[in-house]
């Protein structure tokens, strides 16, 4: 595993329950310029979802893939279950609610 994929998996588990980011936010939180490579490091996730990768969502709200697919397929509807049951509140099937976005603190080299 790269130091950045242990940043990434260790910042996913300080998202509460109930709670969700988005790609860029987390790229920005662990120090990466890309949110799509963000993305490709959750695609991969080996131990989702105790490593919550579902708590990751598009900038604009849409909840966007998930286990590498795209949006209509069972994986995503599997996401949008898991949020749900986490209490994540929805203001349209796909769309979630801006007070569920959660923003990471940062501190200086704290991951």
């Amino acid at each position: 595993m790269t130091p950045l994929q242990k940043r990434v998996y260790a910042a996913l588990q300080t998202i509460p329950q109930g709670k969700v980011t988005t790609y860029g936010e987390l790229a920005r939180y662990v120090r990466c310029k890309s949110a799509q490579a963000i993305g490709q490091i959750l695609k991969r996730n080996p131990n989702a979802p105790e490593v919550p990768c579902h708590r990751v969502i598009k900038s604009s709200g849409k909840i966007g893939g998930y286990q590498g697919q795209q949006p209509g397929t069972l994986e995503v509807q599997q996401k949008s279950q898991l949020l749900r049951q986490e209490g994540v509140v929805f203001i349209a099937p796909d769309q979630v609610s801006a007070e569920c976005i959660y923003r990471f603190e940062l501190q200086p080299n704290k991951i």
